[in-house]
């Protein structure tokens, strides 16, 4: 790393001090500029540790925005190689930052960015032009700090989901009492109408059956969602067994087979024979894969439609994949996929993901969506094993 190209930029220590040297060399003894060369090194390499070791990134610019310096914190940050970048312009290595322009600014710049590769992170970086040593000359250079806030973003959007559920917990208890008892009362009052119903003549009751019919389908409907809601918000503790995830997905299939069938849709199964048991709900897992399922052949609009299913297992984790080929997720809706009511069903309650993600999460796990518009939807969900397998070392070569 030519880590000295950086000095021409920043302001000199004393002024003229070089230039006074350089003035000087024929009455400097040979020892001395020994003596000073060394201590050029030393600063230079000493400078260098403290910003290698710096958790921040750090990469310093010529005032056309050529890249002078980075640290490998930098280069992490944002998948760079050192040497190759030494030289380039910071807009043609970096995406996102194109739309700032360097020449001639001296005003600080602080934003958030969000990178994809190497790893997706949420970015701040703190640009500072360098000022030279008269004033409102233009800058020297730049000087750019970036701060990783992955953690710290994905603990405000936890906290924000947990004050949501909180919320809506509250609000809960209200729902239950506010519209359960009333739809209870319906309920009874349309049996009861249905009986006398029965005893008028076939013409006279045909069209008040129609209605009554149609008003027994909304309350169910009503009574569904708010069924959905209470087992969203509601706390609720896993009772734990050691199950088979191969036979929890056979047997929802099972249940959804007749949907499946008459849409045409072909479900690809590849379980795997060896997959340990897991310490999991069946009855919520079984939730959880019906909810999954039944989105994914929702999704599929027209024919040769494929719902993929597969099942794994890694040292640490149960690994089980659903994917479709259906009309996918557009990328305004995947960062609202979780959050509560929202939904592209015109029928939909938009709770189906929170249940589900809810329930992974109090099994220990996690779960990943990935879709593109009109290219399907790939659904990961990662389950920790019951109980980690030990992993043995080799002994060690003893010489005699």
């Amino acid at each position: 790393m030519d880590f000295p190209a950086i000095f021409p930029i920043l302001p000199p220590v004393k002024s003229g001090f070089l230039e006074k040297l350089v003035a000087r060399l024929d009455r400097v003894e040979p020892g001395e500029i020994q003596q000073i060369v060394t201590r050029l090194i030393q600063e230079k390499g000493f400078l260098e540790n403290v910003f290698e070791a710096l958790q921040e990134g750090l990469i310093i610019l010529d005032p056309d925005g050529k890249i002078l310096f980075l640290n490998h914190a930098a280069c992490r940050f944002f998948g760079l190689d050192a040497a190759e970048s030494l030289g380039q312009r910071l807009a043609d290595k970096i995406r996102g930052i194109d739309s700032i322009s360097l020449s001639g600014s001296s005003v600080a710049v602080s934003r958030d960015i969000e990178v994809f590769y190497p790893e997706h992170r949420k970015l701040n970086f703190y640009l500072s032009p360098i000022d030279g040593p008269k004033k409102h000359e233009q800058p020297l250079g730049h000087v750019m700090l970036i701060r990783d806030l992955t953690s710290s973003h994905a603990e405000t959007q936890e906290n924000l989901e947990s004050e949501r559920l909180n919320a809506l917990t509250l609000l809960a208890a209200g729902v239950a009492h506010e519209i359960g008892n009333p739809l209870n009362s319906l309920d009874i009052h349309l049996q009861l109408m249905e009986r006398k119903l029965r005893r008028l003549a076939p013409a006279d009751r045909k069209g008040l059956s129609e209605h009554m019919h149609t008003a027994r389908q909304e309350i169910q409907r009503l009574d569904t969602i708010l069924k959905q809601f209470l087992h969203a918000v509601r706390p609720t503790t896993p009772r734990r067994d050691r199950s088979n995830l191969n036979a929890i997905l056979g047997q929802t299939l099972t249940l959804l087979e007749p949907e499946i069938v008459s849409r045409g849709i072909t479900v690809d199964l590849d379980l795997s024979p060896k997959l340990p048991m897991a310490l999991v709900d069946p009855d919520q897992f079984q939730q959880v894969f019906y909810n999954l399922i039944r989105n994914a052949y929702q999704a599929i609009a027209g024919e040769n439609g494929v719902i993929g299913i597969r099942t794994r297992s890694t040292e640490t984790d149960l690994l089980i994949s659903m994917s479709d080929n259906g009309t996918g997720i557009p990328p305004e809706q995947m960062g609202s996929l979780f959050e509560p009511y929202r939904t592209t069903k015109s029928s939909g309650t938009g709770l189906g993901l929170l249940i589900v993600r809810r329930i992974i999460r109090e099994h220990g796990g996690e779960i990943e969506i990935q879709s593109q518009t009109d290219q399907g939807t790939h659904i990961l969900i990662h389950l920790p094993h019951t109980a980690p397998s030990p992993r043995l070392l080799h002994s060690p070569v003893i010489d005699a």
